[in-house]
């Protein structure tokens, strides 16, 4: 007979606003540099699963991390039915018992994960001094991205750009000040990038058109994309990508064969091969990388192994902070 154990210790779900107060990005970025740190393991961390209908859409990111205790999943579904809404959830278990430990709510957590990733993936081509910023985009992504940055490049200036003047207004307002450096508004993505020594590109592409040009784009420039995930949208221009010294992806397979801008770039013959470098190479020293000289890229699709971890450490932190709910019941697990 199955023997059916019930885990001594009930299940914790984090809230939304349970996320919003536990949220750390110096503490995601270890969680993250942590995991990349060690050699990766095939299998560990498999691509996106889809199912879809002309309605519905669900998409699981799943991953068993070499780092921590707990592996899981995120689980992002989508309905059509009235307009799109979306929800995300995380579901993490122990590697020991395979018991449910928590459910989060994963809304916020990916944006810090996704944060908290560019910022170690940009650690690794940025030059060791004072930097002009050209940042494109002024929502959520912008925002979260540009306070991560700030933990591993020191600032002089900060340019920013978005289609709503307000917006950008407010962003410079906001970020003026940001590690003593002064923050302005401008009026177009040219004015933003020239002679920016790291340029982040944090809005989605109108009518899947590149949002910068390289002739905007100085020979040393770091450039960081991550607003372009799926084979349909585009934020860099394939000039540009042929330009790069060293792209350094989060995830190879997604990055260079399901993303819009590799996709366009070695479909007018442009040679990855000698250019693309994983993070996971590059913390652990396997690339070497000139972070002087020659354009720079990271690009990022995301990945079940950031969502996992960083859920991980949000889970430990709600543990010594009391928060969360404790669950009154749980799943069955079965000894087989």
């Amino acid at each position: 007979m199955t023997e059916q154990v019930l885990s001594p210790r009930p299940p914790l779900f984090l809230s939304d606003t349970d996320i919003a107060e536990l949220s750390d990005v110096r503490a995601a970025m270890e969680a993250v540099r942590d995991a990349y740190c060690i050699l990766e393991e095939e299998g560990r961390t498999p691509g996106r699963i889809f199912a879809q209908s002309e309605q519905e859409w669900m998409r699981i990111m799943p991953s068993v991390p070499s780092s921590g205790r707990l592996f899981g999943a995120k689980s992002i579904v989508g309905s059509f039915a009235s307009g799109l809404s979306v929800s995300y959830l995380i579901t993490l278990f122990d590697k020991e018992t395979a018991e449910l430990v928590a459910l989060l709510d994963g809304n916020r957590v990916t944006g810090l994960r996704t944060a908290a990733t560019t910022a170690v993936g940009t650690s690794t081509i940025v030059p060791d001094r004072s930097l002009t910023v050209g940042v494109i985009g002024s929502g959520f992504e912008a925002r979260s991205h540009l306070q991560a940055l700030s933990h591993i490049a020191r600032f002089s200036s900060i340019r920013v750009f978005s289609p709503t003047e307000a917006n950008r207004e407010a962003f410079a307002r906001d970020f003026n000040g940001l590690d003593g450096a002064s923050a302005t508004a401008v009026s177009s993505a040219a004015a933003a990038s020239e002679g920016a020594d790291l340029i982040l590109c944090a809005a989605r592409s109108r009518d899947e058109i590149p949002i910068i040009e390289s002739r905007h784009v100085g020979d040393d420039a770091t450039v960081i994309s991550i607003g372009s995930t799926t084979a349909g949208q585009r934020e860099l221009p394939v000039d540009l990508i042929e330009r790069a010294t060293t792209i350094v992806v989060d995830t190879y397979d997604e990055v260079v064969h399901d993303s819009g801008d590799m996709i366009a770039a070695q479909t007018e013959g442009v040679d990855l091969t000698s250019k693309v470098i994983t993070l996971n190479d590059a913390l652990r020293g396997k690339a070497p990388i000139d972070t002087q000289r020659g354009i720079r890229i990271y690009k990022s699709t995301g990945s079940g192994l950031q969502d996992i971890v960083v859920a991980e450490m949000l889970v430990n932190r709600a543990r010594t902070q009391g928060r969360g709910v404790p669950l009154a019941t749980t799943i069955v697990t079965t000894r087989k």
